[in-house]
């Protein structure tokens, strides 16, 4: 886990999958009426969900078919395939990077442990959110993560002696911004009154969110010690959760509130983020630094 830099119930009987053969009743005498339902494909409770986990496995497939290392790929070979460094972006004007770094892994490893969280919360959230609303909040959440990394690095550690045909700061890779932005955004819908679920059910739920955040948040920061193994961006991290928890701030549910509302406050919600995302990235384009 983490953005590495490199060294209910059913009435009555249900039949899914087969169609029985309905007998008309006899003359005189009414049949029972029978709910029938076609199964559903297994990816069709959260199409977003395994959409973009396809993304970033074929991705990842296109990495390896260009002979990238499957366990460690270098810094030159992460950047060729769009991962994101602060002086590509802001002295190449290759913004794209914010977007496209997002899903970009470094190594089986990474991928592995990433996919296997967006997995997990995009099945809670789907439901929630929409499949519209987990590909926004994946987008935009793993952008203000990006966004803010580039920033950071910018203002820490620039030193224009150290740019190099415009590459400059440590190259960052992984969806874990945009992971940690799903979980910001169930923290907050996971609240809601809306929710026809217990709140003991709810309090659980939530409370097993924010211990993920929590605890992958102080990981990050362990691993930024000098001379820790793993290097962690817990920048695109934190803003990536940030970004959820604004994301959500104006939304409900997607279960329990009434459509309109729903798809209504859902439109507030991106157009807010898409807003301050632009703004921020403004910013950071025309910062200047000391």
């Amino acid at each position: 886990m983490g953005s590495y830099s490199p060294p209910p119930r059913e009435e009555g009987p249900v039949y899914r999958g087969t169609v029985p053969q309905i007998l008309p009743p006899s003359a005189g005498t009414v049949g029972p009426q029978v709910q029938i339902r076609r199964s559903r494909a297994w990816w069709a409770s959260a199409p977003s969900t395994y959409v973009l986990i396809s993304i970033n496995c074929g991705v990842f497939l296109w990495m390896l078919i260009h002979h990238v290392s499957y366990l460690n790929p270098s810094p030159d070979e992460l950047l060729i395939f769009g991962a994101n460094n602060a002086g590509s972006v802001l002295f190449n004007n290759e913004w794209w990077r914010i977007v496209t770094a997002m899903f970009v892994h470094v190594g089986i490893i990474h991928l592995a442990t990433n996919m296997w969280c967006l997995w997990n919360l995009g099945m809670l959230a789907e439901p929630l959110m929409g499949s519209f609303g987990v590909l926004a909040v994946y987008i935009l959440t793993g952008a203000a993560g990006n966004l803010l990394s580039v920033f950071l690095s910018r203002v820490w550690h620039f030193d224009p002696s150290q740019v190099v045909g415009g590459l400059y700061g440590p190259v960052g890779a992984g969806a874990s911004g945009a992971v940690f932005g799903i979980a910001g955004a169930l923290i907050v819908l996971l609240k809601s009154h809306w929710l026809p679920i217990p709140p003991e059910e709810l309090s659980k739920l939530r409370k097993s969110v924010m211990y993920f955040a929590g605890i992958n948040l102080v990981i990050g920061w362990a691993t930024m010690i000098p001379g820790s193994f793993v290097k962690i961006d817990n920048m695109a991290h934190m803003g990536g959760c940030a970004c959820g928890l604004l994301f959500a701030a104006p939304m409900v549910p997607g279960i329990g509130a009434p459509k309109k509302l729903f798809f209504f406050r859902r439109r507030i919600a991106v157009g807010l983020v898409v807003l301050t995302l632009t703004l921020f990235a403004f910013f950071i384009a025309n910062f200047q630094g000391q």
